[in-house]
């Protein structure tokens, strides 16, 4: 049977909620309310961002781009990336290898 974690609060109007991981790879759930934001940011892993729901301008290595629901990207490692919520939504992210820091 599959672990369950929590749903985490991380900035304001957004949770985040690990859905499945072991060393190499980590899915990730991230809930955006409308007008909430994910402040720009980097990590040494890769990701990628699969937009299941709502509206989201990305800001990734300074260039903004607009994603909504069926829409994907990758993000490099280091990249400075974040987004701004435009219609409440959720986002599954995948890193590789895991954010250890969400355990």
């Amino acid at each position: 049977m599959p672990e369950s974690y929590p749903i985490v609060p991380t900035d304001p109007g957004v949770t985040r909620q690990v859905l499945a991981e072991n060393a190499e790879l980590m899915v990730v759930s991230f809930r955006f309310e409308t007008g909430s934001e994910g402040r720009l940011h980097h990590h040494p892993h890769v990701q990628s961002t699969y937009v299941k729901s709502g509206s989201f301008d990305f800001s990734i290595a300074g260039k903004t781009v607009k994603l909504g629901p069926g829409d994907s990207v990758i993000i490099p490692s280091d990249a400075e990336h974040g987004c701004i919520c435009r219609e409440e939504g959720e986002l599954i992210d995948c890193f590789t290898p895991r954010r250890d820091d969400f355990l």
